[in-house]
């Protein structure tokens, strides 16, 4: 979402290397190209010029340590700057239970599915929480929760016979304290554009059911739009924090840089893809770090800790010490790898290769590398130096491929295997002391 605007951002502070001492000529036109690159990114204006009238007062006439340079000196006041917009620290949910949890949004902006995520995600922390479906207006809303409750295997209370999602929330409300749900999220209807009748139903609900949280789930896409929207219903039902949605798609940002100032609520959580799980805490100081390219190592390690199975990176740990490592092993390592992201989403998390791209073609050959190695037998996996011509040809055709396809793999791997072996024992000190001659 915000590759534009971080290149950008990297381009204006590079300026800056050299100087020493940061004053309001040397960084005038670094600023002049910030600003541009937020305008860019459809951050609200009134944001922008607030933004760089506080850079430039924290900046002016400050000494360059000398362990950094300007341009490094810039980036820290900049991303600090940049965390305040974005909203502080991480905001956690309220502590009172059952917690109740008003969703409110436009049409159209993944409102139904994010009441999912987020019922999946407090499942993930030992909560017991049940769903209620308030959309009386969408065809298939109520189908659309119910299906996406099994899956996550979640109750949906629902009642296609009533016609007043007013009724329908303070009914279920109730029901779902009886039977002992310690969080109770309400998934209301949305509209095309915010109108009289959706405020006024959504005021109604929040008046009786007294929700503890109210999110506003708004698409990032959106832009200084979504910021708008957001004011709106602030000024109407008071929200408590807002839900931005498809933040890994190509939107250019603007959204999530605003709305924290314009609308004064927090963003909590942010989309990051379609699936259940790609609900993620929203937390500010990591965003800031990603959008001027240091990465977000701490939610790499996150995210690693959640799908890495431990007793099995143990075992190829062990594995990989004792040179042992097969086919069978590198399909495995694979697919623990894709549980963690597309690998141009990895590269974002890590200082010094956010800016590298990924593009169709490398994801292509890894789900090649993988079709690969299933069209072999368990046998030839573990033991590759029985793949002789015929075998091979028998592989590329079940793969879809070439045999010249599975003829590099073969190679890189068998290459790979001689590097471990040279690092078993105490080849990895002989490596070093050949390095030069290598």
């Amino acid at each position: 979402m915000l590759e534009n605007l971080t290149e950008r951002l990297t381009k204006a502070l590079r300026n800056l290397r050299g100087v020493g001492k940061l004053s309001e000529e040397n960084m005038a036109e670094a600023l002049a190209e910030v600003r541009q690159a937020l305008l860019g990114a459809d951050v609200h204006f009134k944001v922008v010029r607030e933004f760089i009238e506080r850079v430039k007062a924290e900046s002016v006439g400050k000494e360059v340590l000398q362990s950094v340079t300007p341009g490094q000196q810039l980036v820290k006041i900049i991303h600090d700057e940049l965390v305040n917009l974005l909203g502080g620290g991480a905001t956690e949910l309220s502590p009172i239970r059952p917690l109740k949890i008003l969703m409110v949004g436009l049409h159209g902006s993944g409102k139904t599915t994010t009441s999912a995520k987020l019922a999946k995600l407090l499942k993930k922390r030992g909560m017991n929480p049940c769903l209620v479906a308030c959309d009386v207006y969408r065809p298939a809303a109520i189908d659309q929760l119910e299906a996406l409750g099994r899956q996550i295997d979640v109750k949906v209370y629902s009642d296609r016979g009533e016609n007043s999602a007013v009724k329908i929330a303070k009914r279920f409300e109730r029901q779902a304290s009886e039977d002992g749900y310690d969080a109770v999220i309400f998934d209301t209807a949305g509209r095309l554009q915010i109108d009289e009748g959706l405020i006024k139903e959504i005021i109604d609900i929040k008046d009786l059911v007294n929700p503890a949280e109210v999110f506003l789930v708004a698409d990032s896409a959106l832009g200084q739009e979504a910021v708008n929207v957001a004011k709106h219903f602030n000024e109407a039902v008071s929200i408590t924090g807002v839900v931005l949605t498809k933040l890994d798609g190509d939107a250019r940002g603007g959204a999530a840089l605003s709305i924290k100032t314009v609308s004064g609520a927090p963003i909590k959580f942010a989309g990051v893809g379609e699936k259940l799980d790609d609900l993620d805490v929203f937390h500010p100081d990591r965003m800031a770090q990603r959008i001027l390219g240091m990465g977000d190592v701490v939610s790499l390690v996150e995210k690693a800790q959640e799908v890495v199975d431990e007793k099995e990176a143990m075992r190829m740990a062990e594995k990989l010490r004792k040179a042992e490592f097969d086919l069978e092993d590198f399909l495995s390592q694979m697919r623990q790898i894709k549980k963690l992201g597309s690998m141009g989403s990895l590269l974002k998390m890590i200082p010094g290769l956010s800016g590298v791209q990924i593009g169709e073609r490398e994801e292509k050959k890894m789900k090649q590398t993988e079709a690969i190695i299933l069209s072999m037998t368990p046998q030839e996996r573990q033991n590759p130096n029985i793949l002789n011509a015929r075998r091979r040809l028998r592989i590329a055709k079940g793969s879809g491929t070439e045999v010249r396809d599975v003829n590099t793999l073969i190679k890189q791997f068998e290459q790979m295997r001689k590097i471990m072996k040279m690092m078993k024992g105490d080849g990895a000190r002989k490596m070093m002391r050949n390095f030069p001659k290598m």
